[in-house]
């Protein structure tokens, strides 16, 4: 059984659909480690809506915060500073599915941040979306996983930019999952028929 862990190249550029889409694909367990803002309708949740199989198992943020930010910002607001020893991967014997919080180097304490939530034997996949700026942020991260020898795969999220993401797959030579399209709603029809094309890829 396999960890993966699905890091964006900047916030809100598809990983909780891409994580639901994954999840379904493997009929895997799902955990998001730290959980800044959005509480009553937050990721795990919105994941959970997604998923049509029944074998997934949902846990708990380590950390569930208040204030939609930076993790290290929402819990000074919250009184508290996160350990990072306190965020302890759940034990499975099913493949599991981490969601980090926005990019790699989102701070957590004055210490750490996500990048330090990532194992060595982890599966990490890129989600990458076309905005000005992106070919950057995608080669940035993904140098910085390779460069500590994590296996790295992408997703692309969005309508196709194809000039864009030919220069990303040319100069980071990593494999391509699949595209999630600018789609008019994911509902738990839409994630099951991304979740088929997916599967083999993963």
């Amino acid at each position: 059984m396999s960890t993966y862990f699905i890091t964006g190249i900047s916030t809100d550029v598809g990983k909780t659909i891409a994580s639901a889409i994954v999840t379904e694909a493997l009929q895997a367990d799902y955990w998001k480690p730290v959980q800044a803002g959005e509480l009553d309708h937050c990721d795990t949740k919105k994941v959970k809506q997604l998923i049509s199989n029944t074998k997934s198992t949902f846990y708990p943020n380590a950390y569930a915060l208040k204030t939609p930010m930076s993790p290290h910002g929402a819990a000074d607001i919250d009184g508290i500073k996160i350990n990072i020893k306190a965020i302890k991967s759940p034990k499975t014997e099913n493949h599991l599915v981490i969601e980090g919080a926005g990019g790699l180097y989102v701070p957590l304490n004055d210490k750490n941040t996500i990048f330090d939530l990532i194992k060595l034997d982890y599966k990490v996949i890129v989600v990458s979306r076309h905005y000005l700026g992106s070919i950057n942020h995608t080669l940035l991260t993904i140098n910085a996983l390779k460069a500590k020898g994590f296996a790295v795969a992408l997703i692309f999220s969005g309508n196709a930019h194809q000039s864009t993401e030919d220069i990303i797959i040319e100069m980071t030579q990593v494999p391509v999952i699949g595209r999630i399209d600018e789609e008019p709603y994911f509902d738990k029809n839409v994630i099951k028929e991304y979740a088929k094309l997916f599967k083999d890829k993963l």
